[in-house]
């Protein structure tokens, strides 16, 4: 039987062109991502890029106190590890998986080769790059200027955007620390969001019953990461995959 798996899940690397793609795919491992891995500490030696595909993955910066906060969020829309490339092989921040599932990994001496060569990867990893920038630089100023249920409606469609589906894992406590907020204030969000019928949360499942009304609500931040996403990573959609794709 084939497997239900393909590394074009991922929209970064289905945009490669084909002699690109096809280049990297004896590389690329598929690897489970289960809920609160570490795919890379604060400081730590990065020996991997990686590229979900059913899994969702924070970005977040600690503080001495152990008390920490989301910078950004990535999923099937890009990929982790841009210090490898960008030459600073480590990073201050730490990426922690949020929602499980799987993803892929390309052996970090393939991916230098690959971004070193200045062909198609290093031009998409770039602009990749600039969007993840944007989104940290807009977090920080939903954090500090929007009220908290905005900023759960941010993070609830930057999330959904990133994966294949319309539900999330997610306990009140885990956006709570995404959010760097207390959790109470979290649950007060998220009962508003319930009680105008735009989500439904029951035992850290969280469905989205109306996103139409979620991006009405939502502050302007959403629509300005999206927006630069959409500018600088125009993917094309991923082709169904075949059986000498897959892995």
């Amino acid at each position: 039987m084939a497997s239900p798996h393909s590394p074009k899940q991922n929209h970064f690397l289905a945009a490669l062109p084909e002699e690109d793609y096809a280049r990297l795919l004896p590389n690329l491992e598929l690897i489970a991502m289960p809920l609160g891995w570490a795919v890379y500490e604060s400081g730590g030696h990065m020996s991997y890029l990686y590229f979900p595909t059913t899994s969702l993955v924070s970005l977040l910066y600690v503080m001495e106190n152990g008390s920490s906060a989301e910078i950004a969020i990535t999923g099937n829309c890009g990929l982790i590890g841009i210090a490898l490339f960008m030459g600073g092989e480590t990073t201050p921040s730490r990426a922690v998986v949020q929602s499980a599932g799987n993803g892929y990994r390309l052996g970090a001496n393939v991916a230098k080769r690959e971004f070193a060569a200045g062909g198609n990867l290093q031009h998409l990893a770039l602009r990749y790059t600039q969007a993840l920038i944007t989104q940290m630089a807009q977090t920080a100023v939903c954090n500090r200027h929007h009220a908290l249920d905005q900023q759960l409606c941010r993070w609830l469609l930057l999330s959904l955007d990133r994966l294949p589906g319309d539900e999330l894992v997610m306990t009140q406590e885990l956006i709570a620390n995404m959010l760097g907020v207390r959790r109470e204030g979290v649950t007060e969000a998220a009962g508003k969001l319930q009680a105008a019928g735009l989500i439904h949360y029951s035992r850290g499942h969280i469905k989205v019953l109306d996103r139409a009304k979620l991006e009405t609500r939502v502050c302007e931040c959403y629509a300005v990461v999206k927006k630069e996403y959409d500018r600088l990573l125009p993917y094309r959609l991923p082709r169904t995959a075949t059986a000498t794709d897959r892995r």
